[in-house]
């Protein structure tokens, strides 16, 4: 095993995670599972090949159906502190120790602890955030309540498709979310099952049921190894994929003991039509600003029919995150405008049965658990089966009709381009009028403008198409238009840095799977991240207020 030195202001955290004891533990982790995790991988390889090169689409599967039609299994009961999440709150990187402390001292239920879509994996901001919920854990952050009192830490590692560029692990270098599920499970397992407060998790980015066996196996491995009786881990699984929609019940099959539901959001979903099935004309996606939303039959499809499946398997159901913020002036129009809007549509969520759903806005989860109160009872939907609602294939693979706006396109490329610079300034998420964005906006947003170029798109606005040129020219003047917003030299120089990588990425003649690996891998990032996150962290060069 090889592990890079400790980043710069880190010494002493890198001390306390990385132990005899703990490299041990990873070690064993990492060995036993890595040709499984390269196995899964070349799965999804080898089912994206499957269906480009036959035509077919999705469906549920002949092979699984004895499961599905056996109605008298269900997953474990979750434990009491999982009973009731109405409100969960989103995108918490725990290296953001302010904003970590804040949530921990909330009327939250849970707390999503993000080291993905909200998270910019540097290696900075990864140990930081590993060693601040340990603190948590142990009890170690000023002014915050118990472990046991506190909101519960749903803590979620890296998904599949990221590695960690700082450990090798017999000559590779190790599988991002097993870093990250290894140090938690070694440090936090023990006290978190001993205060009934965990360890739970959720699982990003799931597309089969074969990567649920494997987290499975891993589970029960880590209890073994911990001397925590079988059961103890809970996750949900976040259904960000087409694919993965085909096969919830065996998710919840495979992860029997160990689920504590399912999850379902809108833009990772979405783009993932694009990232299976982008190269069809069939499967063009319109303006997601004007013509994608959950009402669509698409989505609130596969909302039902997770709903449906989760309670008929005793599984909690889960919605997305509230990606709106409040205005500070709680008298304004714009404040009422926005807490009416937030409110709609969750009440949707509400009224489709899901048991909670995420916020960002710390300010939004009181109000949020008011619509809970007023429109359920109990601790959570359970009771509410779905049994009358039949959702087929065609439901959840149909596209909306519409076409492509200028907004829309001028919104995508800025969300697109603003992400990557913030990952070069090593956040993983930032504000943009008036809600925050992650690399799940960041995935729908530049698929979609890559899947506009290829299609040659008509905008509505004025007839004209979408193309390499016209992508280029807006990001040239959204450039003229942020760059005043830079406060330094360096600070403009990585907004063009990212402006540049944003039209290479949208540019491909393959579509890169995930921009997060894209980026991860990019020697611009390396480099940059290297050069120390903790200065990019306190420099904030774009100022936020303004964004």
């Amino acid at each position: 095993m090889e592990l890079s030195p400790p980043p710069s202001g880190l010494e002493a955290e890198y001390k306390t995670l990385f132990t005899t004891d703990s490299l041990r533990f990873l070690h064993e982790l990492i060995s036993t599972f890595d040709e499984e995790v390269d196995q899964i991988l070349q799965l999804r390889v080898s089912t994206k090949a499957h269906l480009d090169l036959s035509g077919e689409l999705p469906t549920f599967l002949e092979s699984t159906a004895h499961i599905r039609r056996d109605s008298a299994w269900r997953v474990w009961p979750v434990p009491p502190r999982l009973q009731k999440r109405h409100v969960d709150i989103g995108d918490m990187a725990p290296c953001d120790t302010e904003r970590f402390i804040k949530a921990l001292k909330s009327p939250a239920q849970g707390i999503q602890v993000d080291f993905d879509d909200g998270n910019c994996p540097a290696y900075y901001n990864q140990i930081k955030g590993i060693h601040n919920v340990v603190k948590a854990v142990h009890n170690r952050l000023p002014n915050v309540p118990h472990i046991s009192q506190a909101p519960v830490l749903m803590l979620r590692p890296r998904a599949w498709n990221m590695v960690e560029h700082n450990m090798m692990v017999e000559g590779k270098e190790a599988p991002g979310p097993l870093f990250d599920f290894g140090l938690l499970m070694f440090h936090c397992g023990k006290m978190l099952f001993e205060y009934e407060s965990g360890p739970f998790f959720y699982l990003s980015k799931v597309e089969s049921f074969m990567e649920a066996r494997l987290w499975n196996r891993i589970f029960v491995w880590a209890q073994q190894k911990l001397g925590l009786p079988l059961g103890s881990i809970k996750a949900t699984v976040l259904i960000e994929n087409v694919l993965a929609a085909f096969e919830m019940e065996e998710i919840l099959y495979e992860l029997q003991e160990h689920s504590a539901g399912l999850n379902c959001g809108i833009w990772d979903y979405s783009a993932s039509f694009i990232n299976k099935f982008g190269h069809r004309r069939a499967f063009l996606l319109p303006d997601r600003s004007k013509y994608v939303n959950m009402e669509k039959r698409f989505l609130h499809s596969y909302m039902d029919l997770l709903v449906q499946t989760c309670h008929r398997r005793g599984a909690l159901a889960t919605g997305g995150m509230a990606a709106l913020l409040l205005p500070q002036d709680m008298l304004s129009d714009s404040y009422r405008t926005v807490l009416a809007s937030v409110r709609r549509l969750k009440l949707l969520e509400i009224s489709a049965g899901v048991d909670g759903f995420m916020v960002y806005d710390l300010n939004l989860i009181e109000p949020m658990q008011e619509l809970f109160k007023l429109h359920t009872e109990g601790d959570n939907q359970l009771h509410q089966l779905t049994n009358n609602i039949s959702i087929t294939p065609e439901d959840l693979l149909s596209m909306p009709s519409g076409g492509v706006t200028l907004y829309g396109l001028r919104h995508n490329i800025a969300v697109g381009v603003l992400f990557i610079n913030a990952w070069l300034s090593g956040k993983g998420h930032f504000f943009y009028r008036g809600q925050v964005e992650d690399s799940a906006t960041a995935e729908i947003s530049r698929s979609q403008v890559w899947q506009w170029i290829r299609y040659q798109t008509q905008l509505e606005d004025d007839g004209r198409v979408v193309s390499r040129q016209l992508v280029t020219e807006l990001t040239k003047e959204l450039m003229v238009e942020l760059s005043v917003l830079c406060s330094s030299v360096r600070s403009k120089a990585l907004l063009h840095t990212a402006a540049d990588m944003f039209l290479e990425v949208v540019s491909k003649r393959n579509f890169p799977e995930f921009i997060t690996t894209y980026l991860y891998q990019d020697h611009t990032i390396i480099s940059t991240q290297n050069q120390g996150t903790l200065e990019a962290l306190e420099t904030r060069d774009i100022r936020r207020s303004k964004l």
